[in-house]
C-alpha cells in the first residue's frame, strides 16, 4: 500500500525548524527603508517599508520585505520574512560558485560569473550585499535592465537557486 504524505502549503516553517533556524548566527543587512504615504479621507497616512537580506555567511541567504507603521517593526517583519525564504547555495573551495548563471525577475537581469581566488566580490547594489551575506568571496556580477533594489535581489536569488550542485 502506498503511503500518503501531507503537503504543507503555508510559508511558515514548522516550530522545530524555526527554533533551529533562530539559534544559528545570522547576519541581517538593511538594504533600503522607504516611506510609504497613502492619501485617505482625513489626510495622509505614513508607513515604512524595509528590504532586508538575511544570511549566515556560509551558503544560506534570503530576501525579506516588511511594512509597518514604525521603522523597527518594518525591519523586524522583513527579517522574519527573509528567514522564511532562505535558499541554500553550494560553494566551491575558493568560496565561489560552480558555473556562470543568469537570473531574471521582472525587468531585472543579473549575470553572475565565478572567478579565481583573490578577486573579491565585484558587484553593485543589493546583489553585492546578497552575495556577501551568502558567504561568496570570489565572484563577478552585473545588473542589466532595471535598477530596482528588490527586483535585482530577487533576480540574484533566482539565479542562485538554479545553480547545479558541486560534485
Amino acid at each position: 500500500m502506498t503511503e500518503v504524505r501531507k503537503v504543507r502549503t503555508s510559508r511558515k516553517p514548522s516550530r522545530k525548524r524555526w527554533k533551529r533556524l533562530s539559534t544559528l548566527k545570522w547576519v541581517h543587512k538593511i538594504v533600503k527603508v522607504k516611506r510609504i504615504t497613502k492619501v485617505v479621507k482625513g489626510g495622509k497616512k505614513l508607513r515604512f517599508g524595509a528590504l532586508v537580506i538575511v544570511g549566515n555567511e556560509s551558503g544560506r541567504v534570503g530576501v525579506g520585505v516588511g511594512k509597518a507603521n514604525d521603522v523597527l517593526e518594518a525591519v523586524k517583519k522583513a527579517t522574519s520574512d527573509g528567514k522564511r525564504n532562505l535558499i541554500r547555495i553550494s560553494l566551491t573551495k575558493n568560496f565561489s560558485i560552480a558555473h556562470p548563471i543568469l537570473g531574471q525577475y521582472g525587468a531585472s537581469n543579473v549575470i553572475i560569473k565565478p572567478t579565481r581566488a583573490g578577486t573579491g566580490v565585484v558587484a553593485g547594489g543589493s546583489v553585492r550585499i546578497l552575495l556577501e551575506t551568502a558567504g561568496i568571496k570570489n565572484i563577478l556580477a552585473k545588473q542589466l535592465g532595471s535598477n530596482n533594489l528588490l527586483n535585482n535581489a530577487r533576480a540574484a536569488i533566482f539565479a542562485l537557486k538554479s545553480l547545479k550542485r558541486v560534485k
